[in-house]
């Protein structure tokens, strides 16, 4: 079990950016694939970005592919999302996620262990 908390949400006006980072409890952090998700009202939860446990492989949602990158820092235990060129569409709760898994899954079903999200908000 993994205790996560995020933090770096805000509101932002369209075009601008935020940075992401998601603290991770435990020595067994850089083991972990690391996982960004977000939920926006009334929607179901959504996989953004992924990163290996190495940070030499990453995934990414169509939709945020050339604006968001995923990163790590195994020395501090966090993970981080840098998010540019944000859109209003981008607006909801930003949670962070592991799975013992090389790849992540792109289904939320598939972890158990969230942290309590992070707020970001988008104007036009």
């Amino acid at each position: 079990q993994v205790q996560l908390v995020e933090s770096g949400g805000g509101l932002v006006q369209a075009g601008g950016s935020l940075r992401l980072s998601c603290a991770a409890s435990g020595r067994t952090f850089s083991s972990y694939t690391m996982v960004w998700f977000r939920q926006a009202p009334g929607k179901e939860r959504e996989f953004v970005a992924g990163v290996a446990w190495s940070g030499d492989s990453t995934y990414y949602a169509e939709s945020v592919k050339g604006r968001f990158t995923i990163s790590r820092d195994n020395a501090k235990n966090t993970v981080y999302l840098q998010m540019n060129n944000l859109k209003p569409e981008d607006t909801a709760v930003y949670y962070c996620a592991a799975t013992v898994y090389s790849r992540p899954s792109y289904s939320p079903r598939d972890y158990k262990d969230w942290g309590q999200g992070t707020q970001v908000t988008v104007s036009s």
